[in-house]
């Protein structure tokens, strides 16, 4: 299961950073950030240091494949993040993916759903988890029926 929407922007920098190929030190030089330690401080919003920007974040998730800082933003405001694709990248096979993806965040939302209900009723910390992993999938879903379009639609 992917981790839900991380819960503070620092959080989300923290976790950009850390998936980062070749660690924190690459993650500052493709900044071209030649401080490393005021990279540091940046990530952790520490010693009065100010924080990366959006781009700055951004950039960094183009390269870790991550889209933590959107998931983000979208949960603060109640919606989820669809990543819309582009026409060049897609074929059946990628539509076949997505709609499995999508079928397997589904599956994971109904075993929690089954899990939560054992003891008949959904506390809070299980309600999070439901409400996360649903997100997961009307995502998965939207990305999944986007892409059909995209790749079928007609071309004036």
């Amino acid at each position: 299961m992917k981790s839900p929407a991380l819960g503070t922007r620092k959080q989300v920098v923290v976790a950009v950073a850390k998936a980062f190929p070749g660690g924190r030190e690459c993650a500052a030089a493709f900044l071209g950030m030649e401080n490393f330690k005021r990279f540091e401080n940046q990530i952790y919003e520490a010693a009065g240091v100010k924080p990366l920007t959006d781009g700055e974040v951004c950039a960094l998730e183009t390269q870790t494949k991550t889209s933590h800082l959107p998931e983000y933003i979208c949960a603060m405001y109640g919606g989820v993040f669809v990543k819309l694709p582009e026409a060049g990248e897609l074929d059946n096979v990628d539509l076949y993916q997505r709609a499995l993806n999508a079928s397997a965040q589904r599956g994971a939302l109904d075993q929690m759903v089954s899990l939560a209900l054992e003891d008949g009723e959904i506390d809070a910390n299980e309600a999070l988890k439901i409400r996360a992993l649903h997100a997961k999938y009307i995502s998965a879903s939207l990305e999944a029926v986007a892409a059909v379009i995209e790749l079928h639609q007609a071309r004036a």
